[in-house]
């Protein structure tokens, strides 16, 4: 080689080293913040009871979306509809921890994670919980998947100038645990942290829930986890302020699924349906409220547009944020399985009225359910209803049977407690959402509309059990075998 080529060799690649540099310095970094079991109790949605500075900074500085809702009630579910930006209903997953047995779920051909179109376009791709660890943070997808759509833990390890896309997964209202001992935990942290520990005295609760000592103490412990949260937002933008990134980083905080409670998560009410969101960085217009309804799944298609990644037009997920961007009228969401509890429920929101359909109106609201029987808040209400101290609305969660349809005035009546399904007055809109929702069901292919198969909730069950049995819990392990014979009874009877 003689010295003119090797100097035109290594002007070229200097050039391609410099071009490579410049855009990867253009494209924005994508940072996803989601807790779990978590509603929208940040000060910036209306919550008096605590303040959340540093998700309120994030929404001085971006968009708050004030009617975003999950497509799902329950992790899995909404995790598996997430990440690939499709309804979980059509892509197969509708059921929570489905496929961990021997019979799996695979995705329908030409569906990819959206990690995976971030990496295919150049970017490093990491999940995490908060503090990092050396581990990857929750993903809970119900289909078969390669963990190599992630680099890694950490944004740290990316390649020098490379953008990146990080999530980071973290416990939210699952900090308060189940009982005395979790609540105690989160609120010793929090007063170790903060200075103190929210008070019972501040609590206020939905009007369906009794004053019953130990569920006003939950709340409040709850609401320390959402302080906590609100801390870790602030230490993950304090990170990205010390790297010298947070300009040119999409901030994004959303929660998986509304607060665990009886009447929240795994329910399709808001308490359950309703999540913050809140978006911050480049081109986004600082001070930003909008209250038109969203999905959450939508989250990956505006995340692949702002990285200026081509939005697969099989995704379901619309980007929110473009300039053309056509508002919903409606956003749908489902229930379907929860662990061994055999349910199937539908609804679509539009801004003032909630429409939920009952596939199985025979069967209790409050089903059996091992995992969240075993919390001290379900205790408590079932115990204050045998001592007769539950007024009628927070009875309403007791009835052995459900109406087929329920609709909602959610203007009026935020808290959906009067049912306006057999109003005359109301016969025009309830006609015009059960249509949309039919409409629904049948242009997205939902393939909750066939049961669950027995293999496939057979092979989950055998999961579940061996779970158990190796914890050495033979009470958690007697309710969920009793649950799970119930289950299959009930379904032999058509109920």
């Amino acid at each position: 080689m003689n010295r003119t080529m090797h100097r035109t060799l290594v002007a070229l690649l200097l050039l391609a080293i410099g071009l490579t540099t410049q855009i990867f310095a253009e494209r924005p970094n994508i940072v996803w913040i989601i807790p779990d079991d978590m509603s929208a109790n940040f000060s910036c949605y209306g919550e008096t009871a605590v303040a959340t500075p540093n998700v309120d900074k994030l929404a001085a500085r971006g968009v708050k979306f004030t009617n975003a809702y999950v497509t799902a009630p329950v992790c899995s579910t909404c995790r598996s509809a997430f990440i690939t930006g499709m309804y979980q209903t059509s892509i197969g997953t509708q059921h929570h921890r489905s496929g961990r047995g021997t019979a799996k779920i695979h995705l329908p051909k030409g569906i990819k994670l959206v990690p995976k179109l971030f990496q295919e376009a150049g970017y490093h791709t990491s999940i995490t919980g908060w503090p990092m660890n050396r581990r990857l943070g929750k993903t809970d997808y119900n289909f078969e998947w390669n963990q190599s759509v992630y680099d890694g833990n950490d944004w740290s390890k990316r390649k020098k100038g490379q953008p990146f896309f990080a999530q980071i997964q973290t416990p939210g209202g699952k900090l308060r645990g189940k009982d005395a001992g979790g609540w105690e935990k989160i609120s010793s942290a929090a007063e170790k942290k903060l200075g103190s520990r929210t008070s019972i005295d501040v609590v206020k609760l939905p009007p369906y829930y009794p004053k019953h000592p130990d569920i006003v103490r939950d709340w409040a412990a709850y609401l320390d986890s959402v302080r906590m949260t609100d801390v870790m937002v602030g230490e993950v933008v304090a990170r990205l302020e010390k790297e010298g990134v947070r300009d040119n980083t999409l901030v994004l905080f959303m929660t998986d699924h509304g607060i665990s409670h009886a009447r929240g998560k795994q329910f399709m009410y808001d308490e359950g349906l309703h999540v913050p969101l809140v978006i911050a960085g480049p081109g986004i217009q600082a001070g930003t409220v909008r209250d038109d309804v969203v999905e959450h799944i939508d989250i990956a298609a505006l995340s692949l547009a702002a990285a200026g990644i081509s939005v697969p037009r099989t995704m379901q997920a619309r980007n929110i944020l473009a300039a053309d961007y056509v508002a919903r009228e409606a956003v749908f969401a489902a229930r379907d399985r929860c662990d061994e509890t055999v349910d199937h429920m539908r609804s679509v929101r539009t801004q003032d009225f909630k429409y939920i359909r009952n596939f199985l109106p025979n069967r209790p609201y409050l089903q059996p359910c091992a995992y969240k029987d075993a919390k001290a808040i379900l205790i408590a209400l079932r115990e204050w209803r045998r001592a007769g101290k539950l007024n009628d609305v927070q009875q309403l969660l007791f009835r052995d049977v459900r109406p087929p349809e329920e609709l909602y005035d959610v203007t009026n009546d935020p808290h959906e407690i009067n049912n306006l399904a057999n109003s005359p007055a109301h016969a025009g809109k309830l006609k015009e959402l059960r249509g949309r929702l039919d409409a629904w069901m049948i242009e997205t292919d939902d393939k909750g509309r066939a049961p669950e198969s027995t293999e496939m909730y057979d092979s989950d069950m055998a999961v579940y059990i061996k779970t158990l049995k190796r914890k050495n819990d033979p009470a958690h392990l007697k309710v969920l075998e009793n649950n799970i014979a119930l289950m299959r009874k009930w379904a032999a009877e058509g109920k």
